[in-house]
């Protein structure tokens, strides 16, 4: 904006502190199933208040969606150390085809960013960092690697785009934060956008610290409780009268992690653990995960394989006490908490015990494969609260999904990815779903390309 000269974008303006920066990012996405929904979406999708016209099934069914979000970013001083900051965003999806809910053809424009901050900190003669920083409005939030928090917003449905994500901020996100060298500790509110037809109106606040330390220690924990949400759970045992109900609202959750890993070449080990109760009836569930893994840093390929073993506790009908996991808002990637690229559709976190051997190659430093080998088992038989067609199981195991993502960094701005997944039902599956005969296995395709300034 001073100097004419488009080479400067997406800067906009640079001057006296204050800096003005634009943003531009478009992402085309086809995808295809084979056997969506192991072929029976009249079985898996029944009752489901997102499914509108004829959703992709048995045989092969293709879409195609997309996405552009633009918007201006900026920063300028206050006074001392302090600077104000702020954001504004919006994002314009489209969908057409035939796709996991829908074949209706769709084009959404909605605010993505509306955020202002203020920032500040100092450095003492000693070399001691302090920075806090204040946030409110629409942003995105996460906690370390998405197990409790990573999907702090909903799309699909009206605002189509449903498998290329693009939106990810909350209604209303409150962060306080100050950092001291290597420590982050962090204070929130968070009330996350969810697509209207499924509002659970569910609030969060909480407490988190993260650290690292000498020798290649990375530690964690978090606090967090629903002060509100209308999200009610099922269970065999009717919750006592004076409880009401088995709802999310008082839900409490305890939450420890860690990751070691004191060089970049060589053995990794990454843990977390939590607890969810509820001050208004029993319960007591819990989550946990480890991860073991080497990476290769200075061999051809650089490869990097790793084991994690994760489970979601079940519900025990044979106890009063309510077990199963709430999953809240975990998620990510699929190489986060999006358990499986096909599987995690039908079964998602709760109530399930994931085994996943991962490799991370890289046969170029611009190209990227992540292969996933994955076995699934359910933690209880009893499966309320899932997907209604597996309400209740004949048996522990769901399912074996193989499946490779493939990355491609063409330049600092432009990216393009893909992925193939192949999912088989187990003969437990299969009999619990009730289905006459076999369900057929689930595969899926899909390449995108992201360019963004």
């Amino acid at each position: 904006m001073l100097t004419g000269d488009r080479s400067d974008l997406p800067v906009l303006f640079d001057r006296n502190g204050t800096y003005i920066v634009g943003k531009l990012e478009l992402l085309s996405m086809a995808y295809a199933n084979n056997n969506a929904w192991y072929g029976r979406p009249d079985l898996f999708l029944n009752g489901n208040p997102l499914v509108s016209g004829d959703p992709a099934g048995a045989g092969t069914d293709a879409w195609v969606e997309g996405f552009i979000h633009a918007g201006i970013y900026g920063i300028t001083p206050l006074g001392g150390s302090a600077q104000l900051y702020g954001g504004l965003s919006g994002i314009v999806s489209g969908s057409t085809g035939t796709e996991l809910f829908t074949d209706a053809t769709r084009l959404h424009f909605g605010i993505e960013d509306a955020y202002i901050g203020i920032v500040g900190g100092d450095t003492s003669a000693e070399g001691n960092r302090l920075v806090w920083n204040l946030t409110a409005g629409r942003k995105r939030f996460a906690i370390g690697e998405g197990f409790l928090i990573a999907n702090s917003a909903s799309n699909g449905q009206d605002r189509a785009a449903l498998q290329s994500n693009p939106r990810w901020a909350a209604d209303m996100l409150v962060l306080g934060q100050v950092r001291y060298n290597e420590s982050l500790f962090e204070a929130f509110y968070l009330d996350p956008d969810e697509l209207p037809i499924v509002d659970s109106r569910t609030k969060i606040a909480g407490l988190n610290f993260e650290t690292r330390m000498d020798g290649g220690w990375q530690l964690g924990g978090t606090y967090l409780q629903v002060l509100e949400s209308e999200f009610s759970y099922f269970a065999t045992t009717p919750p006592d009268p004076v409880t009401a109900s088995l709802g999310r609202d008082g839900l409490e959750v305890f939450d420890l992690r860690f990751r070691w890993q004191p060089e970049q070449s060589g053995l990794f080990v990454v843990g977390e653990a939590a607890l969810q109760r509820n001050d208004r009836f029993d319960m007591k569930a819990t989550g946990i995960m480890g991860e073991v893994g080497y990476s290769f840093a200075d061999a051809k390929w650089q490869p990097t394989v790793s084991y994690r073993l994760a489970r979601f506790s079940g519900d025990d009908p044979a106890t009063a006490r309510f077990e199963r996991w709430d999953p809240l808002l975990s998620g990510g990637n699929g190489e986060q908490w999006v358990q499986g690229i096909n599987h995690f559709k039908v079964f998602q976190d709760s109530n399930l015990i994931a085994h996943r051997l991962q490799f991370r190659l890289r046969p170029s430093p611009k190209i990227e494969l992540v292969p996933q080998l994955w076995v699934f088992k359910a933690d209880s038989t009893t499966n309320l609260g899932g997907n209604p067609a597996l309400s209740f199981l004949g048996g522990a195991d769901l399912a074996t999904e193989v499946n490779l993502t493939a990355k491609w960094f063409i330049s600092k701005n432009t990216m393009l990815q893909g992925h193939v997944a192949a999912t088989f039902p187990s003969s437990d599956l299969n009999a619990a779903s009730g289905v006459s005969g076999d369900i057929d296995p689930w595969v899926s395709a899909m390449v995108f390309l992201r360019v963004a300034f």
